[in-house]
């Protein structure tokens, strides 16, 4: 344990801090390296569907970050060659047509739950997508921090041609912020397939890569991001998150009180005194 954690209870540690490195994931791959935590959507011969199941362990896993002491940044990517393709048509659409509304309702909450997880996990996310990436697939794109892609990369937000709105897992609410009004407008109403350069053109996509070098870029992204100020990154992910629904003078004022809290870390002294010493700082995340 670290000075930081000696003078904290015991309890209060166990109830609030956790490794995952060793977490078993039954629906996806979980794997994690030297701080980067990476989802794989496994199931390559429906191009990686989501399921009942899949939902609700990803809704898990991303609560269970919050308190995640070994991992500082998560990659979620799909298996051959695809990202995701959304709800599975069989194990999810199907018995959806069945039920009434109380279980439906339990569905929907279920699917907004990973959304809000994810937004309120800190580490910062960061998608890989090729191929496919369609209906639920490019909700979690959108809710990730960064998004990078590939020119063969389709992203689709397909509910309308099932017949469903487009206000799905808040796709309304944050598709919007991303790309803009008119062209998350265009996007809900039609459905239709956003290409790779098009969504980097957009700003959709941070940037693209070749298919051979998604994972790799996003996991050496990831792996930059964890060797920064981890604890002021998770900050800044809340602070972008909650600056959304505050007026510019509330905003000011969270972000005195959250720099404010940042500058009593010892990574901010770190960074000082390896500036004075002309050197590269050593964050640790406390």
């Amino acid at each position: 344990m670290n000075a930081s954690t000696d003078r904290v209870d015991p309890a209060l540690v166990a109830g609030n801090r956790r490794q995952l490195a060793g977490y078993r994931a039954e629906h996806f791959l979980w794997e994690v390296k030297e701080g980067v935590g990476t989802i794989t959507l496994n199931r390559p011969d429906r191009k990686n569907p989501l399921t009942f199941d899949s939902y609700a362990e990803l809704r898990d896993l991303f609560g269970q970050l919050k308190y995640a002491t070994d991992v500082h940044a998560v990659v979620v990517t799909g298996a051959g060659g695809n990202f995701c393709s959304g709800g599975d048509v069989h194990e999810i659409i199907g018995p959806l047509v069945k039920l009434q509304a109380p279980e439906l309702l339990m569905f929907t909450r279920m699917t907004g739950d990973l959304v809000k997880t994810m937004r309120a996990c800190p580490q910062p996310i960061i998608s890989a997508i090729d191929g496919v990436c369609a209906g639920a697939g490019a909700i979690v794109a959108m809710a990730s921090d960064l998004r990078l892609g590939t020119a063969r990369s389709k992203t689709a937000f397909l509910f309308n041609r099932v017949g469903l709105a487009g206000c799905d897992m808040g796709a309304c609410a944050m598709l919007p912020r991303i790309i803009g009004q008119g062209r998350a407008s265009e996007l809900l109403y039609t459905g239709r397939s956003l290409g790779g350069e098009e969504g980097e053109r957009w700003g959709f996509f941070n940037r693209l890569c070749t298919p051979e070098a998604l994972l790799e870029e996003a996991q050496k992204l990831a792996s930059q991001l964890c060797e920064g100020p981890t604890f002021a990154n998770g900050i800044t992910k809340t602070m972008l998150h909650q600056e959304w629904a505050m007026t510019l003078e509330q905003a000011i004022e969270s972000e005195a009180q959250a720099q404010a809290l940042c500058m009593l870390t010892q990574d901010f002294t770190r960074a000082y005194e390896a500036f004075v010493a002309k050197q590269k700082p050593k964050f640790e995340g406390n």
